[in-house]
């Protein structure tokens, strides 16, 4: 049996890239790591004590497939920032905050570039990428923010009848609760 993948465009590659060839986030002392959601956030949160700031791209995707004329499959991938800070210092957080704005502007400079590739291959990207910086309750001692990209690709769904051990497009796989009475 063959399964189809839809053509995806993959985030994680392309932030940790970003993260390592970047001057502020070297300049900074950013480092990357591969999460799974906003509870492997948190797990990353502890390794602070070894680096200072870091970018993580969760590997879980939120997404959606949208059953219309043209059906596709929507998947926002988020990326978080932390930088280390000194504790109730609101000085220094407004300073790391600035450092992620400015990460993620640099960032978003090259994601434009990225977008125009990969709509060749008929992924796009949603223009609207916000940037969300989370409260100081958080986690002490640590500004943190994040930012969801979302990419929509065609998704083919056109009915096979060879995926099937029986035709589930016919009325017997119904239950009697979904009778004729409109016919």
């Amino acid at each position: 049996m063959t399964i189809i993948k839809n053509i995806n465009w993959d985030a994680t590659p392309f932030f940790e890239r970003l993260t390592a060839q970047n001057r502020l986030a070297r300049q900074e002392h950013f480092t990357f790591h591969r999460v799974s959601g906003l509870e492997g956030f948190e797990e990353a949160l502890h390794t602070l004590q070894s680096c200072t700031a870091f970018v993580c791209v969760s590997d879980i995707a939120q997404g959606y497939t949208e059953l219309n004329n043209t059906p596709h499959t929507r998947r926002v991938k988020t990326v978080f920032f932390a930088m280390r800070h000194a504790l109730d210092d609101m000085t220094a957080r407004q300073e790391c905050m600035d450092i992620m704005r400015e990460l993620f502007r640099q960032f978003m400079s090259v994601l434009m570039q990225e977008k125009v590739r990969i709509e060749r291959e008929h992924i796009y990207l949603d223009p609207r990428i916000s940037f969300q910086e989370i409260d100081t309750f958080f986690f002490s001692g640590c500004a943190c923010a994040f930012f969801q990209v979302a990419t929509d690709v065609y998704t083919d769904l056109r009915f096979n009848i060879n995926e099937w051990e029986d035709d589930v497009t016919s009325d017997r796989i119904f239950n009697d609760c979904f009778t004729n009475q409109y016919a």
